[in-house]
């Protein structure tokens, strides 16, 4: 039984990138310590964040890519989400322009 359409998947592979920088970070040299920890600042970062900020952030890019005010324009904002994302149903692009226009 098919209940609509796929809801989208996030995938997130920060930690993998952030045990990597861990491993080059235990063997690097002084001189290049400071790049490695400012890297390994911003994707601890990035792996803080909960999967409804980084979905809404990526709503938002989308949005203001295609110069829409989801505020202003729900029905327009919903559409270009779902033109980024063809399978995703109506109710998902519905759900992420509203977490958009709550500043989520």
């Amino acid at each position: 039984m098919t209940f609509g359409k796929v809801p989208l998947v996030l995938y997130r592979d920060g930690n993998d990138i952030r045990l990597a920088l861990r491993g080059a970070l235990a063997s690097a040299a002084d001189t290049e310590r400071p790049g490695l920890e400012r890297a390994l600042a911003i994707i601890e970062a990035q792996c803080a964040r909960s999967d409804g900020e980084v979905l809404a952030h990526w709503a938002r890019s989308i949005l203001d890519d295609a110069g829409i005010d989801a505020a202003r324009e729900h029905v327009k904002a919903v559409a270009a989400v779902r033109k980024a994302v063809p399978d995703l149903s109506l109710l998902a692009a519905n759900r992420l322009v509203t977490e958009v226009t709550a500043g989520r």
